[in-house]
């Protein structure tokens, strides 16, 4: 009996450049690209540059003689001012808990979509109008319409006469942003339901699985790159958010975040340095944010994995 050694592929490293096109050649087939990557330059980064800069400078309008290089006195000033120490406090648990609430009302409302019902194109659409809402009209949406303590909504139904934004500002704030983002957050995990393999599903239905377990071992583990996209996104948005702040609360009542403390900065007191400093505290705490959100929901999907 004859049998056949089967030979080990070659190696294949990658593909060759073409041969016969010289360096301007290639260059030449790159230049239309050149126009796009100069413009995504020209907006993106060179703001930022200035941005980073004028964070260096002692630069207010109000008293122009006293303008030179500060060093890190600009971001001192946001460490130990407390106004400026108390918006990034406020900045971080708005944006946890607008993330984490959406994240799980996301999630509840993607596994009710997941299963077919009559007019469940209809419900999908309804529940994704939030997110095309523009911003400053949700929040007026809520702040007079809902939260008004004369002939708002909530007054209307519960009975009562209670100052909603008053009583509970940051929760009304982060209440209207979890709204808006709720279908974000939906959309993003019912692809990811929507793209899980059904063999498993129906082998471990078969084995006997509950339906808690099957979303436990199956279901949640599947969804951990939905989860972290979600989060990530969600993070870096609504640390930046500048509309309901100001259009429910006006940064009152201890509801100033950092971009609502920038603006302040910059268009009322004109300290221009303090309020680049304070913008690229936004941008390290958007990365940090992110990453922290990233890391410890990877870690927390892992474990129930390994279990």
């Amino acid at each position: 009996m004859t049998t056949l050694a089967t030979r080990p592929s070659p190696v294949t490293g990658p593909p060759a450049q073409p041969r016969g096109l010289s360096t301007a050649a290639r260059w030449a087939r790159r230049a239309p690209l050149l126009p796009a990557l100069i413009f995504t330059i020209a907006v993106t980064q060179l703001p930022f540059v200035a941005t980073l800069v004028i964070s260096f400078l002692q630069w207010n309008s109000l008293a122009p003689e006293n303008r030179g290089f500060a060093w890190l006195d600009n971001y001192l000033a946001v460490i130990t001012d407390p106004n400026l120490r108390n918006s990034v406090l406020t900045t971080i648990l708005l944006t946890a808990s607008v993330v984490l609430v959406s994240l799980i009302l996301g999630l509840g409302l993607a596994l009710l979509l997941d299963n077919k019902f009559r007019g469940r194109g209809l419900v999908r659409t309804m529940l994704i109008a939030p997110f095309l809402v523009v911003p400053v009209a949700a929040a007026l949406l809520w702040k007079h319409a809902l939260y008004n303590p004369e002939y708002g909504l909530f007054n209307g139904i519960l009975g009562i006469e209670m100052d909603w934004i008053s009583e509970m500002p940051l929760i009304a704030v982060i209440a209207s942003l979890v709204w808006q983002w709720t279908p974000f957050m939906m959309l993003i995990l019912l692809a990811g339901l929507q793209s899980r393999p059904l063999d498993a599903v129906e082998a471990a239905a078969i084995d006997g699985a509950s339906g808690w377990q099957v979303f436990r071992y199956l279901t949640l583990p599947h969804l951990r790159q939905y989860l972290e996209l979600g989060g990530l996104l969600g993070s870096i948005y609504i640390v930046q958010n500048f509309d309901a702040v100001f259009t429910i609360t006006s940064g009152g009542l201890d509801t100033a975040n950092l971009p609502y403390t920038i603006y302040q900065t910059f268009y009322q007191a004109h300290d221009y340095g303090a309020a680049s400093a304070a913008g690229v505290v936004v941008v390290i705490g958007s990365i940090a944010i992110a990453t922290f959100a990233l890391r410890a929901v990877s870690s927390l999907l892992k474990n129930e994995v390994t279990r």
